[in-house]
């Protein structure tokens, strides 16, 4: 049987701390956990689950903290999550049966990431991470926000069918996002740090959700053919440019962007629902039944799956256009049906 060093870094999670740890309790051999300066009870709810709790001055760089509580790990492989992830039972069941049968060649072992999109948890993205990492192959973190684990080829990765849940849900569709990794961006660029691909993606991502569209449009250039982008995140970031453009007043690039995205791979749901949208507003409505149809009947291939992948592109959105697309001609009988469609996918 594997052993298991948990580690976390917290800040003032007092309201999810517990929470989290009650509901992988049991399976790790040891909790590490790294505070980076909490002022309410965190430090006193992590004392009643280990001894193993560290200070680590906040430098802006959540990578360094990560690579901090690796350190202190002692056990076969390390688990990370944050305070506001938890397992379900079912899924704590499936982790524990994962550790009473991992054998030693295994590397590294990828879980499902499931993020509510908004208080309601109907709209759910999905993405895939590296969450178990045998420590005696020293996995380290990089970027300063959204940061991940360098791999190499050599290393023996396994995929598994464990989900970990973010409990944390969007706020109101009009409400002001957190500014906190913004912030952090832009602290280190005005101290002249010269940012990696990586860095310049996900900083993008925060311009776009602060609708400085320009900013994140810039960001998302320079990124979309660089060598280092893997063929799923190219397709991403023409996603999202897309959508940057049409805020940005620039409709005429979505098309642009779209075609291009289609050339690159199978039609990625987003944009097959950008292709209906298309033919919809010129009137071809066969063509738009083609593209939406198309977009609910091919879900994101497995690849995608370390992409973050919206869930609507493939799930209620074709089916409400197809909709208005029977309604328009007179087909009341589909339109029906993909209705419900829409109704039964919208409450999950």
């Amino acid at each position: 049987m594997a052993t298991i060093s948990l580690c976390l870094i917290v800040k003032n999670e007092e309201q999810n701390l517990d929470h989290c740890l009650s509901s992988i309790e049991g399976i790790p051999d040891e909790i590490i956990i790294v505070d980076t300066g909490s002022t309410d009870r965190t430090k006193e709810i992590a004392a009643k689950w280990t001894q193993h709790i560290y200070d680590f001055e906040w430098i802006d760089d959540f990578s360094a903290a990560r690579n901090e509580s690796f350190k202190y790990a002692t056990k076969d492989y390390i688990l990370w999550l944050d305070a506001d992830d938890i397992l379900t039972p079912e899924d704590k069941v499936k982790l524990e049966h994962l550790k009473n049968t991992l054998t030693e060649e295994v590397d590294a072992v990828s879980m499902n990431y499931e993020i509510p999109q908004d208080n309601s948890r109907k709209f759910i993205s999905n993405t895939t991470r590296l969450r178990l990492l045998k420590r005696t192959k020293g996995f380290i973190w990089k970027g300063i926000v959204h940061e991940d684990i360098t791999t190499e080829d050599s290393y023996h990765l396994i995929k598994s069918d464990i989900t970990v849940t973010h409990t944390k849900t969007g706020s109101a569709p009009d409400a002001t996002p957190s500014r906190r990794n913004l912030d952090i961006y832009e602290r280190h660029l005005a101290r002249g740090y010269s940012f990696n691909v990586s860095d310049m993606l996900n900083y993008a991502r925060e311009c776009h959700s602060h609708k400085q569209f320009k900013q994140a449009i810039h960001y998302y250039e320079l990124c979309k053919d660089h060598p280092e982008i893997p063929l799923e995140n190219r397709v991403f970031i023409l996603h999202k440019l897309a959508t940057c453009y049409v805020y940005n007043n620039q409709p005429e690039k979505e098309l642009e962007l779209t075609l291009e995205a289609l050339s690159m791979d199978v039609p990625y749901p987003a944009f097959s629902c950008r292709m209906g949208e298309h033919f919809l507003k010129t009137g071809n409505l066969e063509a738009a039944i083609f593209w939406y149809t198309s977009a609910y009947s091919s879900p994101p291939g497995e690849r995608y799956a370390w992409s973050a992948i919206d869930n609507v592109y493939h799930t209620w959105l074709p089916h409400q256009q197809l909709s208005l697309c029977y309604q328009a001609l007179g087909d009341m009988s589909q339109a029906k049906h993909h209705q419900q469609w829409a109704e039964f996918h919208r409450k999950g």
